[in-house]
């Protein structure tokens, strides 16, 4: 089974094309003109095994929240269709990631239904040339496009920086789990019959 997805958005404020591999190796080519998000796209791929292509043009101009925001979308909008009609996945992925002084748990559900749960307050306003306030905006994007019960919260935190890699590879690893194939399951994993 193939399980990847390339998805392209244009805009008046953004051109963004993306291309998802949900059973790669973690390589990953990101140019978003935005290098605090570039790292961290660069995380997500790596920890989460998924090959990841971005190249997001933006009006950075302005600011960095179109840019962020409409990749979360790009984002979302692939994980959905690389993961096609969610036969054997195991719906579910949690992790529990902590990087030096901060923990963070990040709980997936691949329901079909968006929700973002966070929690997460950031004492600096931006790290690097990253708004802290658009990591809320990128992950609710990607659950609202991706249709994805999506749950981050600091357990403790500290260095901005910290906090906010270890949602990212939290993220990607949860995804990760979620998103891998059980032999058990046979059909979706839901009593409804679909997801």
């Amino acid at each position: 089974m193939n399980r990847t997805a390339e998805c392209v958005r244009k805009t008046k404020e953004t051109n963004i094309t993306l291309s998802l591999n949900l059973d790669g190796t973690g390589k990953s080519e990101i140019h978003t003109g935005i290098g605090f998000f570039n790292h961290m796209l660069e995380g997500f791929s790596r920890h989460g095994f998924f090959d990841l292509g971005v190249k997001a043009e933006g009006d950075l101009e302005v600011d960095c929240h179109h840019t962020i925001e409409d990749t979360g979308i790009v984002l979302g909008s692939a994980i959905k269709e690389a993961i096609g009609n969610k036969k054997g996945i195991k719906r579910y992925g949690s992790c529990i990631l902590p990087m030096d002084e901060t923990l963070v748990l990040c709980a997936i559900d691949l329901s079909g239904r968006p929700y973002l749960a966070f929690d997460g307050e950031f004492t600096t306003p931006k790290v690097g040339d990253m708004d802290t306030e658009m990591v809320k905006e990128f992950f609710y994007a990607i659950s609202y496009a991706a249709g994805m019960n999506l749950h981050v919260k600091v357990i403790s935190g500290g260095n901005n920086h910290h906090m906010i890699e270890a949602m990212f590879k939290a993220f990607a690893r949860a995804l990760d789990e979620a998103t891998s194939m059980d032999p058990r399951i046979t059909d979706v994993l839901s009593t409804k019959g679909s997801l």
